[in-house]
């Protein structure tokens, strides 16, 4: 038997004396942080809420199994939120929609969630209406057509079975009962509802596809209620990625037990424990590129050298040198070494003394 099929389903319960402790830490941090941001600056503020904001629709993309392109994300972020920064590139319409979404929800955190913006978020991830080569239903509830909504993870001919969502006809109901609850107001901590909203959506499943992205989109709307600010210093997805198969186990667990939801609330708060340590490591980002941008604001550079010092900051997963410089900047290798070579006579880059068959570059940053 699933929760859904509990008689006295929604009515979730939990321990509240074995969360008490860690949930008031979660509630001490997220205000130090948030102390912290305020002291950066508006722009600084900024630059860290681009960098949050890409790897949350990054990492919620990567649980699904889909790698997005991360400077269409950035890009598509900055645009957005109004920024002037280095190195934007045009993006394609299914990153418009991811990012779309993931704005909506934490810049628009105090609206009503209804089942028309719901809706919307769904539509936006599939904008041709398909998922891979199958058209499915979007901007609706699922029609159960295909038969039941089966939740699995893993590739395929490995699929993982976790659990099976409620029957077709039950959504209309099943969905406003829990709109009614997300935008009620209820004698319960933000977090913890945070945590008992992305639960609750997943297990209804009400679309096709896109679920578990809508539901994370959802847990950091309410997390956004939580800080009262539409400014993201974490990600959440970032972690639940890092803990991707920790995540389904508690899943496929807490489906097939009783309403009672202490220990997927205990793996909430500690997952999102997780994910404020790594804040300073984006704090530390953040400044890094700050210095840098600063260091050459009076050195002029094209286009194409923004676009790669970006990519050296962002921390480019292999070696740098003239052939993977002309394929990322989409230009000549002839072009790519003037680029370099240019950086290199203003001590923006050198040649990395690793060596190798091929000659690379680093960024030449002041300690």
């Amino acid at each position: 038997m699933y929760i859904h099929e509990h008689k006295d389903w929604p009515d979730f319960s939990w321990n509240s004396d074995l969360i008490a402790t860690s949930l008031a830490e979660i509630r001490h941090r997220q205000g130090k942080i948030l102390g912290q941001m305020e002291a950066l600056g508006f722009s600084l503020q900024k630059e860290a809420v681009l960098e949050t904001l890409t790897l949350d629709v990054l990492k919620s993309s990567e649980i699904e199994g889909e790698i997005l392109d991360s400077d269409q994300v950035r890009s598509s972020i900055a645009r957005r939120l109004g920024m002037e920064v280095a190195g934007l590139v045009q993006t394609d319409r299914n990153i418009e929609g991811v990012v779309e979404m993931m704005i909506d929800a934490t810049q628009n955190y105090t609206a009503p969630l209804t089942d028309e913006r719901l809706y919307g978020w769904q539509a936006a991830l599939f904008p041709t209406g398909r998922s891979g080569m199958y058209k499915i239903t979007v901007g609706a509830w699922r029609t159960g057509q295909n038969g039941p909504m089966q939740v699995v993870s893993g590739g395929i001919g490995k699929e993982k079975l976790h659990f099976e969502a409620p029957d077709a006809a039950r959504l209309p109901k099943e969905m406003k009962r829990f709109l009614d609850w997300f935008n009620g107001k209820q004698q319960i901590d933000p977090v913890l509802k945070s945590a008992i909203a992305h639960l609750w959506f997943v297990t209804i499943h009400p679309f096709e596809d896109g679920n578990g992205r809508v539901a994370r989109a959802i847990a950091d709307m309410q997390l956004a209620r939580a800080d009262n600010t539409p400014q993201r210093f974490y990600s959440m997805s970032a972690q639940i990625r890092n803990e991707r198969n920790a995540y389904y186990d508690m899943l496929e667990h807490t489906q097939k037990n009783s309403l009672d939801i202490t220990k997927w609330l205990v793996w909430f708060i500690d997952c999102l424990h997780h994910t404020l340590d790594n804040v300073q490591s984006t704090l530390k980002n953040v400044h890094r590129k700050a210095r840098f941008w600063e260091s050459i604001s009076q050195i002029k550079i094209n286009d194409r050298q923004r676009l790669m010092l970006n990519k050296l900051l962002d921390g480019f997963h292999s070696k740098l040198n003239t052939s993977k410089w002309a394929k990322i900047a989409n230009c000549s290798q002839d072009t790519a070494l003037r680029d370099i070579a240019d950086l290199i006579e203003k001590d923006i880059l050198r040649k990395d003394e690793a060596g190798g068959r091929s000659t690379s570059y680093i960024l030449n940053e002041a300690e």
